[in-house]
């Protein structure tokens, strides 16, 4: 078998709470400010919950065609922008690529829910010919991939997959399998989500997963507090533009990271809860570890999941310090949700942006609102702020529903 193709990093689109575009995340991340609000896309007064991250000021028609935006439900439009953005931060003209050798790889836990709700109650109130003719076409979740692939004429491998809030990692980690094996030259690799519809978010706090610091919501995605009391729903989208390390240094593309692992497990435990021990989120680690080819004590930050559930935060700090160590002591590690919320499918791919733009500009961001040290979370969360810091390894977890584990290790451009 050949040596594996090695993959870069050379465009980041993003569509977030904090910001819209790569450098607007940029800014995002250094205000060290949280963008959850009181929901405004609906009523919550039904529910415990009447908070969550909603990204502002998108309008689709900057990104598509009016006539195709409104064919494409609300995480579709994400997915094309987000891609759009990527592209242009890449500076890649497809017109000079084989765009057979072109894909796309996206992943989405809800797919188009909220457009599939607004239409069952049309449904409801005035009977099928209400109904729009394209729903099928918007809401299932291969609508992420597909749009994008169709806006932009690629017909390489093309994916959307469902695996809840590990989805943008393992579209991420599939593009970057799919580049070194030789099956494409370039993936647009990602995550999409919009799931801020009452049925969606309903389930979700009828389930009591969801915090009820309603009085406060800025401080209310708290990865690794002592207070945490659950996740902060959110929206958006992130899109790499993922390149064979040679054509890409042969085209002049500036590198944000190199992708050199991917690790992917189940816990084969339960649908909502961690496996105690957190042995199935350390191998993901180990594996992703093992394709980089590198030891534990050679990453130097770790973009935690930390969703700021109960469980999920001490789990995952279990299983770092059984992958690391005695050097977990040493490691920089931030949970960036409580910036934007937990945008499930997309905020594996939003992180991962993140780790590409913290390796690129030497700043690794803080973990926000970490007010009360929780003796089971005692790793060094950055929680005073943002370090300047140059690690040449970095790793970005993400951990769902179903008991999905995945992880993917990042190297610094040289």
């Amino acid at each position: 078998m050949p040596d594996p193709r090695r993959v870069v990093i050379t465009g980041i689109g993003a569509i977030t709470p904090i910001g819209i575009g790569v450098e607007a995340l940029w800014a995002g991340l250094q205000r060290a400010e949280s963008a959850v609000r009181g929901i405004t896309r609906f009523d919550p007064a039904a529910f415990r919950t009447r908070i969550a991250a909603e990204v502002s000021g998108f309008h689709p028609t900057d990104f598509i065609e009016e006539r195709k935006a409104r064919r494409i439900d609300r995480f579709g439009q994400f997915s094309v922008a987000a891609a759009r953005l990527a592209l242009l931060d890449a500076g890649l003209d497809l017109g000079k690529e084989d765009r057979d050798r072109t894909g796309v790889m996206m992943g989405t836990a809800l797919g188009g829910i909220g457009m599939a709700e607004g239409q069952h109650a049309r449904y409801v109130e005035e009977g099928i010919r209400a109904v729009d003719p394209a729903l099928a076409l918007m809401v299932f979740a291969g609508a992420a991939s597909c749009n994008v692939a169709i806006e932009f004429g690629v017909s390489g491998p093309n994916s959307t997959n469902g695996m809840s809030c590990a989805s943008g990692t393992i579209a991420i980690g599939d593009g970057f399998r799919a580049i070194a094996r030789g099956d494409a030259e370039v993936m647009l690799a990602g995550g999409a989500e919009a799931p801020l519809a009452p049925l969606s978010f309903g389930a979700f706090a009828i389930i009591r997963a969801m915090s009820t610091r309603n009085d406060d919501p800025a401080t209310a995605s708290r990865p690794f507090d002592a207070e945490r009391d659950g996740f902060v729903m959110g929206e958006g989208a992130a899109v790499l533009v993922l390149e064979e390390r040679s054509r890409a240094l042969a085209r002049g593309a500036r590198i944000y990271a190199e992708l050199c692992g991917y690790g992917l497990t189940n816990d084969a435990h339960h649908m909502i809860a961690p496996r105690p021990d957190g042995g199935q989120a350390a191998r993901a680690m180990r594996l992703a570890l093992a394709e980089a080819g590198i030891q534990p004590g050679a990453i130097g930050y770790i973009n935690a999941h930390g969703s700021s559930t109960p469980l999920n935060d001490s789990t995952e700090t279990a299983a770092i310090r059984q992958v690391f160590g005695t050097h977990a002591d040493r490691l920089a590690v931030s949970g960036t949700k409580g910036y934007y919320g937990h945008a499930l499918g997309a905020s594996g791919a939003i992180e991962a942006a993140i780790c590409a733009l913290a390796s690129h500009r030497r700043w690794l961001p803080p973990t926000i609102n970490l007010q009360v040290p929780d003796p089971a979370c005692d790793l060094d969360y950055l929680a005073d702020g943002g370090r300047a810091a140059n690690p040449r390894y970095l790793l970005s977890n993400s951990f769902g529903f179903g008991g999905i584990n995945a992880a993917l290790v990042l190297q610094r451009a040289d």
